[in-house]
């Protein structure tokens, strides 16, 4: 399968270059600054672009069967729009170049639905950017793609488990965090196992 990850030089997106590499897939990394993605393989391919410029996005979408974003923002909790726009740029180019099947990573709370006092602490928090998450995922829905949102939890850095919690409505009871590796796992297995199609699922641990 040839993929291409756009946020490929973000902590998650290294993880999901490695794990698709390791199975053998060729993989395109879409990155800013090709500096930040210190991967030799002959498998990969690394494009320097820019996602809020739709000539770069899909030129880089040509020739691949999926799409898998962990584009982020650096906007802090500032309103942004950033992430809507990008992921305009790529719906746009998976129309144009005849691909269907992408993996977003959003984050749990775009659709409130984290519940009690955490949710509503999450939500106050970080709601520019999770409602920039749940625009950029309407765009996904309406364009009529083979679509999977990833909404985990709190991110850290601890080792792959696999055996995080999934779960298409809320989240998991008592979820609070889950490692970016198993994240990368989720959207990457959603991809080759064509995997929760038109669903978005709450990841924790």
């Amino acid at each position: 399968m040839k993929i291409i990850i756009f946020g490929a030089s973000g902590k998650t997106g290294k993880l999901l270059v490695e794990q698709a590499l390791s199975d053998n897939h060729r993989v395109t990394a879409f990155v800013r600054n090709p500096s930040n993605l210190n991967i030799s393989n002959p498998n990969l391919v690394i494009v320097q672009g820019d996602a809020t410029d739709a000539s770069d996005v899909k030129k880089a979408i040509l020739g691949h069967d999926a799409v898998i974003s962990t584009l982020g923002t650096n906007t802090g909790l500032r309103k942004t729009t950033i992430l809507h726009e990008m992921t305009q740029n790529i719906a746009q180019g998976m129309k144009e170049q005849q691909v269907s099947r992408i993996a977003y990573m959003a984050s749990a709370g775009i659709d409130k639905e984290i519940p009690g006092v955490i949710g509503k602490i999450t939500i106050k928090l970080l709601g520019n950017v999770l409602d920039d998450h749940h625009n950029a995922v309407a765009v996904l829905k309406d364009n009529n793609l083979q679509w999977t949102i990833a909404r985990p939890l709190g991110l850290n850095d601890k080792p792959f488990t696999g055996t995080y919690r999934k779960e298409a409505i809320g989240v998991p009871k008592g979820g609070r965090a889950i490692s970016r590796a198993d994240v990368a796992d989720f959207l990457y297995q959603a991809i080759v196992n064509e995997e929760f199609i038109h669903q978005s699922v709450a990841l924790s641990d």
